[in-house]
């Protein structure tokens, strides 16, 4: 078990970087810039990635959703034997994307659809061309806060018991492929993530509770670190401000807060507390 940061393998030369949407690829690249990424070769997905992800790598190509057989012939052709996945797709995208048969062929495969079935499929696809994926936090150990409160403002009694609360529910809802993230108040479960994400569910739960909504997301039972690990972005903390959410809880050591420092400041102004805390889980690693 890690209690602090966790260990990775070395940092390869090369990387292919897989790029949803969100601020969490381009954080990413510029991370594995710094870290000692000499090439990076970015696939970016036309109306999902953030144009500045692609500005940042020595290659890239841009795809439509559900061209699968495009996808594998761009990468094979790189010789890169590295890949990580960055950064959300429109979930909604599952029931409006037109698929290319190579991707028909592989949902058809999958009894249930969701994150790690998926995505796993599409991993072991990219086995199948000698690209191994790497974890999702790869070059991001510094985003994941160890245990503790990161805002002055300590939560409440009434709100640990709240996060306390949260923690369980949304550990054993995340186990059903239900999501990762529950809102709470005053010992009353408000709201559970469903397909429609976590800032979706933040509103449900505001909508009902007024001021001082409790927030708490974690990772995933049996996750998959290859994709599946929760991320925190300002615009999550923008929609708890809308609802005049008090708390937002993460799972220490398993949860990236992008921009951490520029988040944690903005928690402050708008006072929220931020508390990382610590699940009993093992941490990433």
């Amino acid at each position: 078990m890690m209690n602090g940061t966790p260990s990775l393998p070395a940092v390869p030369d090369t990387v292919i970087l897989i790029a949803g949407k969100g601020s969490y690829p381009l954080e990413l690249a510029q991370c594995a810039r710094r870290q000692g990424v000499k090439r990076l070769f970015v696939v970016a997905f036309k109306g999902e990635t953030d144009r500045q992800v692609a500005a940042l790598a020595d290659d890239s190509i841009w795809l439509r959703l559900g061209r699968l057989d495009e996808l594998l012939a761009a990468l094979a052709k790189t010789g890169i034997r590295h890949a990580v996945m960055a950064g959300q797709i429109t979930p909604t995208s599952l029931f409006s994307v037109r698929f290319d048969a190579r991707t028909l062929a592989l949902l058809g495969r999958l009894p249930v659809k969701n994150a790690e079935t998926i995505f796993g499929a599409i991993g072991g696809e990219l086995r199948s061309i000698g690209v191994e994926l790497l974890p999702a936090w790869m070059f991001m150990q510094s985003a994941m806060p160890a245990a503790g409160v990161l805002t002055r403002r300590v939560p409440s009694e009434a709100e640990k018991r709240d996060i306390a609360l949260g923690i369980h529910v949304a550990k054993s809802t995340s186990g059903l492929d239900i999501g990762q993230t529950v809102t709470v108040k005053d010992g009353v479960i408000l709201s559970v993530e469903a397909f429609e994400g976590t800032d979706a569910a933040i509103r449900r739960g505001g909508e009902l509770s007024g001021p001082g909504l409790v927030v708490v997301k974690v990772a995933k039972l049996g996750h998959d670190v290859r994709f599946d690990i929760p991320v925190i972005g300002r615009r999550t903390l923008e929609v708890m401000r809308k609802v005049r959410a008090s708390v937002l809880a993460v799972e220490a050591g398993r949860t990236l807060l992008l921009e951490r420092e520029k988040l944690i400041r903005a928690a402050e102004d708008w006072s929220i507390s931020i508390e990382a805390v610590d699940s009993g889980h093992e941490h990433f690693g």
